[in-house]
């Protein structure tokens, strides 16, 4: 794949910029911030040609919007990959990592697979309200779209893009979950440069799948696995919306606590990112939707 990447990671860090140094936390406590990164996303689209869909809907704190665009796919119309990413906050945090590097790639992968005349239909959404308390409170926009997918009868493959910017190299970088068992440690990566790809055990053949197309667009590692939902730390974003509806579903992670010092802090700031590897999440992400839309 022959993407430019230069201006990859430019974009990369002027979408992280704007929503975590320039916005800052973005909560429906201060709905000027929320309003100013829809009409960011909104604007970042309609620039790239796209036209931009609000799904509305009424949260537990009021009214809040999901906003996605989408590639028809020319055969398998209602075969739907989907990109998505919450761009909420945490009320203390700006939130770079989590999740303006999550949206940041989702933007820019819309932006990569724009000409792409896909058999199945690529939607990239942005997710309102992932952030606590509206999971346990079932006011998530990932929540929402899911169910409304289900209700259309759509065959939904989904990646969920959270936390994807923080990389370390130094030994001992890495931690395991704390619900794994001590006998497995061994398994994981010590070191904290990668990407991981997350599914539950009914998400194995989009694993494996994800996992083919990612690796032939970018050198960046990547360490799938599959578990059971009882591990807790796997339901812990946008993902689990689609597993509860019964759709496969994946975790793009960098791992969040389990490696940045930063999370849900006010130091998840800009400059505690690394773009190069970003925009070789970009192009890996970008890879496996080719993939997943044949």
């Amino acid at each position: 794949m022959t993407f430019d990447q230069p201006p990859v990671r430019e974009l990369l860090a002027k979408h992280v910029d704007y929503l975590a140094a320039q916005i800052g936390p973005r909560i429906l406590a201060q709905p000027e911030s929320i309003e100013a990164t829809v009409a960011y996303l909104r604007g970042q689209w309609e620039q790239m040609g796209y036209e931009v869909r609000e799904e509305p809907y009424e949260s537990s704190d009021g009214p809040v919007k999901n906003l996605y665009v989408e590639i028809p796919g020319s055969q398998l119309p209602g075969d739907v990959i989907v990109l998505g990413a919450h761009y909420d906050t945490v009320a203390q945090s700006p939130g770079a990592d989590d999740n303006a590097s999550a949206v940041a790639v989702l933007l820019e992968a819309s932006r990569l697979l724009k000409n792409q005349s896909p058999r199945r239909t690529l939607r990239f959404v942005a997710f309102a309200c992932e952030e606590s308390p509206y999971m346990s409170m079932g006011s998530m926009g990932s929540q929402h779209h899911a169910r409304e997918a289900k209700q259309r009868g759509e065959r939904v493959q989904m990646l969920c893009l959270e936390m994807v910017g923080y990389f370390l190299d130094e030994p001992n970088s890495q931690k395991v979950p704390p619900s794994i068992p001590k006998f497995l440690h061994g398994l994981f990566p010590k070191r904290g440069n990668f990407l991981a790809a997350i599914g539950n055990l009914a998400s194995w053949k989009l694993n494996w799948a994800f996992r083919r197309g990612f690796k032939q667009a970018t050198r960046l590692s990547l360490f799938s696995l599959n578990l059971p939902e009882k591990v807790q730390e796997i339901r812990r974003s946008d993902n689990s919306s689609f597993w509860d509806q019964g759709f496969p579903a994946l975790m793009l992670t960098d791992t969040s606590f389990l490696r940045n010092p930063h999370y849900h802090q006010p130091t998840d700031t800009p400059d505690t990112l690394d773009y190069d590897r970003m925009s070789q999440v970009t192009l890996g992400v970008v890879g496996a939707m080719i993939r997943l839309a044949k």
